[in-house]
C-alpha cells in the first residue's frame, strides 16, 4: 500500500492493482519533495522521504516504520548532496554524492553533544503569518528559563527557520541544531506537518536524536496524509533535560497543553 498526497481522496493506492488492502505486505509512506518552496526559490535543499512499515491495517503508525530513506535534492549550484537510511536497531548508513564526479563517500551523522543550548541553534517552527507572535513568545520564555534574561548586545542562542521537516531533522542529526519544536497543531486550524513529513524520523532516532510528540512520547501518528502532527527533537539527553520542562511550562501557561 502506497501512501502519499495526490493519490485521490483516500491518499493511498494498493499495488499491484486488484490486491485488497489487507493482502498488502507493506505500507510505504512517501513525501516526494519535502521543502518544495525553498527549493523552488533555490534557497535550501529539499528531501525525498520514504518510510516502510509492515502492514498492520489502519492501526499502522509511524512507530511501526522499520526502514527509512532520506535523500537530499540539492540546489542547482550545489555539487554535494547527502542521503541517509536506517533500519530499526541497526543504526544509520549515509553517503555524500559529488555531482561533478559521480563519486560517493561514506557519511555518518553526529548529533551535537553540547551540554547547553547557549550559543547554539534551536527554537520553534513559526513559518507562516497568523500565530507567529505566540510561538515567538513561547520560544523567548524557554530561552529565558534555560539561559536567563537576554543581555543587551549579546545573543544567547540562534534560530534557523528551515521550511522542511526533513531539513530540521537533518540539522539535528548533523550537529547543526541542538533542539527544535514544531507545535503548530496545538494552535488550532493552521498549516501543519503530517505523517509523510516525519516518515524518516527513524533515521534521526537511530542516529541518537531524541524525537517526541508535544507530551514527550514517541511519535505514533497513523500513516495517512491528513493527521496534523506536532514533534520535538533534542540533540541529546542533556539538552532535553534543559529544554523540555521549560517548554512544557510555557505551553501550559498559554493553555496549549
Amino acid at each position: 500500500m502506497l501512501i502519499a498526497e495526490g493519490l485521490g481522496a483516500s491518499g493511498c493506492v494498493v499495488l499491484p492493482s486488484g490486491i485488497e488492502p489487507e493482502e498488502a505486505e507493506l505500507r510505504i509512506i512517501v513525501d516526494p519533495i519535502d521543502g518544495t518552496r525553498g527549493l523552488m526559490y533555490q534557497k535550501r535543499s529539499a528531501w525525498i522521504l520514504t518510510g516502510v512499515a509492515p502492514n498492520k491495517g489502519s492501526a499502522t503508525t509511524l512507530a511501526d516504520i522499520e526502514l527509512a530513506i532520506q535523500t537530499e535534492i540539492p540546489l542547482v549550484k550545489q555539487y554535494l548532496c547527502d542521503s541517509f537510511w536506517a533500519t530499526v536497531g541497526l543504526g544509520v548508513g549515509g553517503e555524500r554524492l559529488n555531482r561533478l564526479t559521480g563519486t560517493t563517500t561514506p557519511l555518518a551523522p553526529r548529533p551535537s553533544q553540547a551540554p547547553t543550548i547557549s550559543q547554539g541553534y534551536g527554537g520553534l517552527a513559526r513559518y507562516f503569518p497568523g500565530r507567529r507572535a505566540l510561538l515567538a513568545a513561547i520560544d523567548d520564555a524557554v530561552i529565558e528559563k534555560v539561559l536567563g534574561p537576554a543581555t543587551p548586545g549579546r545573543a544567547l542562542a540562534f534560530e534557523d527557520q528551515y521550511i522542511s521537516t526533513a531539513g530540521q531533522l537533518y540539522g539535528l542529526m548533523m550537529g547543526q541544531d541542538r533542539w527544535f519544536a514544531d507545535l503548530r497543531p496545538l494552535l488550532g486550524p493552521v498549516l501543519c506537518s503530517h505523517p509523510y513529513d516525519l516518515c524518516t524520523e527513524l533515521i534521526a532516532r537511530e542516529a541518537g536524536v531524541i524525537v517526541t510528540d508535544e507530551r514527550g512520547r514517541p511519535l505514533a501518528a497513523p500513516l495517512d496524509v491528513t493527521t496534523d502532527l506536532a514533534w520535538i527533537g533534542y540533540a541529546n539527553v542533556t539538552i532535553r533535560d534543559q529544554v523540555e520542562p521549560a517548554l512544557r511550562a510555557a505551553l501550559a501557561e498559554h493553555g496549549l497543553l
